[in-house]
């Protein structure tokens, strides 16, 4: 369990979903390679009593983010498909708080900070409701949906670890993830392999960035 009242980290899981998979509609090369080490993840936020989050493309079939739409993307995720299903392997378990974004036909819905929880309240709201002021990320893919969550995050005050080893690229244009990743770093964020969270106790979790307003 979390032993400071200052320390409220969350796992943060962006997009591991079968259409981002290999074989899948926009499949992100290899990224299935990322499903056991967020496992060993989710069993660690399990066991210290960390909140889980995990998002999701939830698109509807007409959306602008396609290309039939004036979009960049095939057609992916869509709400209600075997696409848009969690990996069969990942280990999420019922008290994970799934966030759906992509939802509004009008908007590119990259980041995880553009979603809602089942009960539609923006990812950022529920995180203050539980006095979460730390994330830590993993998913699909570092180029794109796992960036701008994490660009949004530091916007938004909070602390962001993105863990190096659980985490994939597309890379529609060469070296795009490491592009991805500087940006990371220069927004605040700290980029960490994930044994280095898996050993760290709860206390090194306590970011020196304001609470959300």
């Amino acid at each position: 369990m979390i032993s400071s009242p200052d320390a409220h980290p969350a796992l943060l899981i962006v997009d591991v979903q079968n259409d981002f998979c290999p074989s899948g509609a926009l499949g992100v090369p290899d990224g299935d390679r990322v499903v056991p080490v967020i496992n060993r993840c989710i069993a660690d936020a399990l066991a210290r009593g960390i909140a889980i989050y995990a998002s999701r493309d939830w698109h509807p079939a007409v959306t602008v983010h396609f290309t039939a739409y004036g979009g960049l993307w095939p057609p992916h995720c869509v709400q209600g498909t075997s696409g848009a299903e969690f990996h069969p392997d990942l280990r999420l378990p019922p008290s994970a708080i799934v966030v759906s974004k992509g939802t509004d036909a009008e908007q590119q819905g990259y980041s995880a900070f553009e979603g809602h929880t089942a009960d539609g309240r923006p990812l950022a709201d529920d995180l203050r409701s539980r006095g979460i002021r730390e994330i830590c990320l993993t998913g699909l893919a570092t180029d794109y949906c796992v960036l701008q969550s994490v660009l949004d995050a530091t916007r938004l005050g909070l602390g962001a670890t993105v863990l190096t080893d659980a985490i994939a690229g597309i890379d529609v244009h060469a070296g795009d993830s490491e592009r991805a990743l500087a940006r990371m770093r220069e927004a605040g964020a700290k980029l960490e392999p994930s044994a280095r969270w898996l050993t760290a106790p709860a206390a090194a979790f306590s970011p020196q960035r304001p609470r959300l307003p």
